[in-house]
């Protein structure tokens, strides 16, 4: 909220106020959105709720999604629910909806032929392809179960090493743990990328955490608010975190494996 709330001071003196924000529910915690809605709700500015990573999570009780004046949700083959790729489009605004469902089908004209007034594109899901997600979707509740299972895990038998750390829940919120993020304390001599190589060795695959958009070429030049005067969240998580293997199908071998072999790495340097 707080960079958001110096981005808009910034729009506002240069005369571009937004016309939405999005605001993305990362790794499947739910983003402050009752501070965030209350600044764009200020401006009377619509907010995009990015939750492609949260179905099946919370925030006071409503779900993660259903906050904005639409919601999005991914089926990408990564995620707790997959259709191979796709995704769901949410709002109580059918009139976007429509809008979307129109866009989406090419933005054909209601004519007996082909007939285009506007730029359109394809971005339909395939009936088959639907009806696996549907069927996916009545298992929900145990897949984030099984998510959150493998997070406890974790957090049990890695926690204990020094300076390591993992993403909290907030009070109001309930995290799917679709994938767990490890931090790792600067002062620790061992690094994201020296446990990324030690688990590749023993065949795991693991991750950096998401590098940040202000980092991207593609956005170099771009303007970029933290939340404080002198320190950025989002770059202190990529260079310490580390996405850790979170499958709902590990079993507690696979998780066990993985356990291990971040311990030795770690006694290694201690």
């Amino acid at each position: 909220p707080v960079a958001l709330q110096k981005a808009f001071d910034w729009a506002e003196n240069v005369g571009r106020r937004p016309k939405a924000v999005i605001v993305v529910d990362l790794y499947g915690h739910s983003a402050d959105m009752e501070s965030l809605l209350k600044i764009c709700n200020h401006y009377g500015v619509a907010v995009v709720e990015d939750a492609a990573e949260a179905l099946g999570a919370y925030y006071q009780g409503r779900s993660c999604g259903t906050w904005g004046e639409l919601g999005i949700y991914s089926f990408n083959g990564n995620k707790i629910i997959n259709t191979s790729g796709g995704g769901m489009l949410v709002s109580n605004d059918e009139s976007y909806l429509d809008r979307a469902q129109f866009l989406g089908t090419q933005a054909r004209d209601p004519a007996p032929w082909y007939q285009h007034s506007e730029m359109g594109f394809n971005y339909r899901m395939s009936n088959i392809l639907a009806g696996i997600g549907r069927a996916q979707l009545q298992v929900l509740d145990e897949r984030v179960e099984a998510k959150r299972q493998v997070f406890g895990r974790y957090q049990q038998k890695l926690g204990i090493l020094p300076g390591v750390d993992f993403i909290r829940e907030t009070p109001e919120s309930r995290c799917n743990r679709w994938l767990t993020v490890m931090v790792l304390d600067p002062a620790v001599e061992i690094t994201p990328m020296q446990l990324i190589e030690a688990m590749e060795v023993q065949n795991i695959e693991s991750r950096p955490v998401w590098k940040p958009m202000h980092r991207q070429p593609l956005f170099a030049g771009c303007p970029y608010f933290t939340h404080g005067d002198s320190s950025s969240v989002a770059d202190f998580v990529f260079q310490n975190g580390v996405c850790l293997p979170s499958g709902t199908g590990m079993s507690v071998d696979d998780q066990e494996r993985v356990i291990d072999c971040i311990k030795q790495r770690f006694r290694a340097v201690v």
